[in-house]
């Protein structure tokens, strides 16, 4: 047991980051200048993002990304002993940002840093802007602090085990044989091209799932959701593509399965919620999703798993 005097070490922080979003439909030109870089977004795109927004009320991206942390943070003090971890979440184009995070690690102590970007899947061509902020903020830490960011984590048992656990759950209130979509964000070819192996670590994912659930092959597929509203070739079978073929196979509803989405947001309460489920209204099937990972205790702990490894991996050896 240490001592009143003996030396109390500092929190090793984890900084949870997310792409961030605008938290109502006023905000969003200046979110989408922020995502293009500065430059304003076209009036029919913003309109038409606007209207997205007004149609679901709002996007609670944020506010379940901080309250991941939080449970996050009560994990690793329950577990791990209370003051040993301090954990934030910062956004890339929104607040609150990932600088506005470190500078409160900062304050905190922390000279040890493990980042964490709420993806499973890790492409530093796609997600390069997460390092760049996260390097930019790393000076608040002072010159001596160890900054680590995470890779790709989707073969994280804890992580598979949750999003098994969230199909088994969704099939499992359906009658019959319903056939799942697989989906995953669509993307520019030409960024794909500069970093394949970023498609693999998706059906590495979908690989995982399925053999934890059960699915027989002849039950799944796979689609990209939510593609960009730019001229560039984006990466096919798109979602609605697919849902007149399994009506014409006699099924009479389908179950999507998001693989990367670890919380409810846009793409999930528009594209999916009411874009998707007219498109499958008007193929004749009946509409399904899975619970999103959100604030679930098993997926708590799988974020606790990707931290811990990584602190782990960041300690030096003597």
């Amino acid at each position: 047991m240490p001592t009143p005097d003996a030396p109390v070490a500092p929190p090793v922080g984890v900084l949870l980051m997310t792409y961030g979003s605008a938290a109502n439909a006023e905000e969003l030109p200046a979110y989408l200048r922020s995502v293009r870089g500065g430059r304003d977004a076209d009036p029919e795109l913003v309109a038409e993002f606007q209207r997205r927004y007004r149609l679901i009320g709002w996007s609670p991206l944020v506010r379940i990304t901080l309250d991941q942390a939080a449970e996050l943070q009560r994990l690793l003090d329950r577990e791990h002993g209370q003051g040993r971890h301090r954990v934030e979440a910062g956004m890339l184009h929104s607040e609150p940002t990932i600088d506005e995070a470190v500078a409160r690690l900062a304050v905190a102590g922390v000279q040890r840093l493990v980042g964490i970007v709420l993806s499973p899947q890790w492409s530093p061509v796609i997600m390069g802007g997460y390092r760049r902020a996260l390097n930019a903020a790393a000076w608040r830490l002072g010159p001596d602090a160890e900054v680590v960011l995470a890779g790709p984590w989707h073969r994280t048992p804890a992580f598979l085990d949750a999003l098994a656990e969230r199909v088994t759950q969704a099939l499992g209130r359906l009658d019959g044989d319903v056939p799942v979509l697989f989906t995953a964000h669509s993307l520019p070819k030409a960024v794909v091209d500069r970093d394949p192996g970023y498609l693999d670590q998706i059906a590495e994912t979908i690989d995982a799932v399925v053999e934890r659930t059960g699915l027989d092959r002849g039950r799944w597929q796979f689609a990209y959701q939510s593609a960009g509203h730019s001229p560039e070739e984006w990466l096919k079978p798109d979602l609605k593509d697919l849902l007149p073929g399994l009506r014409a196979e006699g099924h009479a509803a389908v179950l999507v399965v998001p693989v990367q989405f670890l919380a409810d947001h846009l793409e999930i309460l528009y594209d999916i919620d009411v874009a998707a489920r007219e498109e499958a209204t008007e193929a004749g099937l009946a509409f399904h999703r899975i619970e999103l990972m959100n604030t679930s205790p098993a997926f708590i702990r799988a974020l606790a798993e990707v931290a811990l490894a990584q602190e782990r991996s960041a300690q030096p050896t003597a």
